[in-house]
């Protein structure tokens, strides 16, 4: 059976219609287990940069992948959606939504989205699945961001003219158990993609085991 949606103000006239094939099926299909791993960090972090290369890396390794980033679906899904705190709680949810979408599909989501607030990533997870949520937090220095500032957007936080910019103006709320912590002022971009891989394939591994134990219980 396919994922249903988490109940909410939906008509009874709105039905979910269960898919013919499912999450598992597409699985095998595919030859992998279905992930989201869910970058967070500060902007300059190298969130984009690191999940592209993650992207890369996963694609050559035969796995079928895709990313969501934050400059990128305001280009189109999120096009309506500003930068107050409300759109942004709905720019994560939403992306959310279809990465859940996504790894019912089973292919691999990557996401690179400052999302600073612990309760809007907490929500992600429940709507994507503590089993298939893999928290990757970002953690380059804020000193060492606004030095690459590579938008000019740190300094015009700090001249007034963005307001509630993460990190200079609002708050970022560090995760506090993520499933992996990467500094890219330290780590180089190889390293820290070959330690994303290895975590990618142990899931796949670990979900492999589940399985199999499932089906050995009478």
């Amino acid at each position: 059976m396919s994922a249903e949606p988490s109940p909410s103000l939906i008509p009874r006239e709105v039905v979910w219609h269960d898919s013919a094939v499912s999450r598992a099926e597409r699985e095998r299909l595919l030859r992998q287990r279905a992930l989201t791993v869910w970058m967070t960090g500060l902007s300059a972090a190298g969130k984009s940069t690191l999940a592209f290369a993650l992207e890369r890396a996963l694609y050559d390794r035969g796995r079928a992948c895709y990313v969501l980033d934050g400059d990128n679906v305001r280009h189109g899904l999120n096009a309506d959606l500003g930068f107050s705190a409300a759109d942004r709680r709905e720019n994560i949810r939403r992306i959310a939504e279809v990465a859940r979408v996504m790894n019912d599909a089973g292919l691999i989501a990557i996401t690179a989205f400052i999302s600073p607030w612990r309760a809007d990533r907490a929500a992600a997870r429940a709507i994507i699945g503590e089993a298939s949520f893999l928290e990757v937090h970002v953690s380059t220095p804020l000193a060492v961001c606004e030095a690459r500032d590579p938008k000019g957007m740190y300094g015009r936080a700090r001249r007034g003219e963005l307001p509630e910019f993460t990190g200079v103006s609002s708050p970022y709320e560090t995760p506090q158990a993520a499933d992996l912590t990467l500094d890219m002022g330290r780590v180089s971009l190889a390293e820290a993609v070959a330690q994303l891989v290895g975590r990618v394939d142990r899931h796949g591994l670990a979900a492999l085991g589940s399985a199999a134990g499932a089906a050995a219980r009478p």
